[in-house]
């Protein structure tokens, strides 16, 4: 099972893919935080309830978890989109891009920390790709990932405003969801790879 997680500093989304099919997708909305490590508080606290549900393998596991756990239900491998780590025109100041880096490495600790994998990283672009969505010249990658899960991921349903728009955590939930089948693809043709 892959984790898959969009940092950040406004909605984090995550997923959860076997087999390369969405068994889980959420978000933590973090707008009303003043602080970091407030918002890193409810993020551990969303990680804590994956751990329940999605057991894991473990070196040494806690005594809280059972001796007997379903090996097909465990979160194994950790994929977290990358940080911007350039300017995009009259979207980002220094001042964003620095808080959203510092807010990517404390959950990605967290995540190392909790889970005891280092998480692997991928780019928005790598992930789409990887994931089989392209975007068209011109066009919202955010909009256009969204209604590719919405034609293609039965799985996936958003919920509209009164206005009739996606609600925000539905752009972070599927990011959350390509970051999660781009970890599958990538681990999927790295296990092919070591077979042949």
């Amino acid at each position: 099972m892959i984790l898959g997680i969009d940092i950040s500093t406004s909605i984090t989304g995550f997923a959860v893919v076997a087999e390369g099919e969405i068994v889980f997708y959420d978000s933590v909305d973090l707008r009303k935080y003043k602080n970091l490590f407030e918002k890193a508080e409810r993020i551990k606290e969303a990680l804590f309830k994956l751990m329940d549900n999605y057991q894991y393998e473990r070196e040494h596991p806690p005594m809280w978890m059972s001796d007997v756990q379903d090996k097909e239900n465990k979160i194994n491998h950790i994929y977290i989109e990358q940080s911007l780590h350039m300017f995009m025109g009259g979207k980002s100041s220094a001042k964003t891009l620095s808080t959203l880096t510092r807010f990517n490495g404390i959950v990605s600790w967290l995540a190392y920390e909790m889970f005891e994998m280092e998480p692997k990283f991928i780019g928005a672009t790598s992930a789409r790709k990887q994931a089989g969505i392209k975007v068209p010249r011109g066009q919202k990658a955010k909009q256009v990932v969204l209604q590719y899960l919405l034609d293609n991921e039965p799985a996936f349903k958003i919920e509209y405003t009164k206005h009739g728009n996606p609600k925000p955590e539905s752009y972070d939930r599927a990011d959350a969801i390509v970051v999660a089948k781009a970890g599958w693809a990538i681990e999927q043709s790295s296990s092919e790879e070591d077979t042949e």
